[in-house]
């Protein structure tokens, strides 16, 4: 199929890109890729936005720290980040350790093949933390 996407991005929406940017790098070994700021974003508001992904090329899939600097941050949740990852008692160590909640317990799952935790950030976005058993 000629018009596939080839990389995918996601933004979350938040009220300070440097603190949320730290977090997302500390917890999932992200690096910054690029910083954006204007007055456009999208609306016609001034925004500042940070780009991570896990190289340092915007070629594979990033996740952005996008500030709108006139308005409150998010109140209710915009998206649910998912994360595949290979120990989930490291990634929760790392999710306590940089300000961000867990959701309960971690969750073994056999019948889909994964374990699974929950976790908020600093700010309270949520994330679903994914462990492929048999991994």
């Amino acid at each position: 199929m000629a018009d596939k996407p080839r990389s995918f991005f996601t933004k979350l929406i938040v009220g300070d890109e440097e603190r949320m940017a730290a977090y997302y790098m500390a917890v999932y070994g992200l690096q910054e890729v690029a910083r954006v700021a204007g007055d456009s974003g999208g609306l016609g508001e001034p925004f500042r936005e940070v780009i991570l992904g896990t190289s340092a090329s915007m070629q594979g899939e990033t996740l952005v720290m996008f500030n709108f600097l006139d308005r409150p941050k998010p109140r209710d949740q915009q998206v649910i980040l998912g994360f595949v990852c290979d120990d989930l008692e490291v990634v929760r160590q790392r999710i306590l350790d940089n300000g961000g909640s867990t959701v309960g317990d971690i969750k073994d799952m056999p019948e889909h093949g994964v374990r699974v935790l929950f976790a908020t950030d600093p700010e309270g976005a949520l994330s679903e933390n994914v462990q492929l058993l048999g991994s």
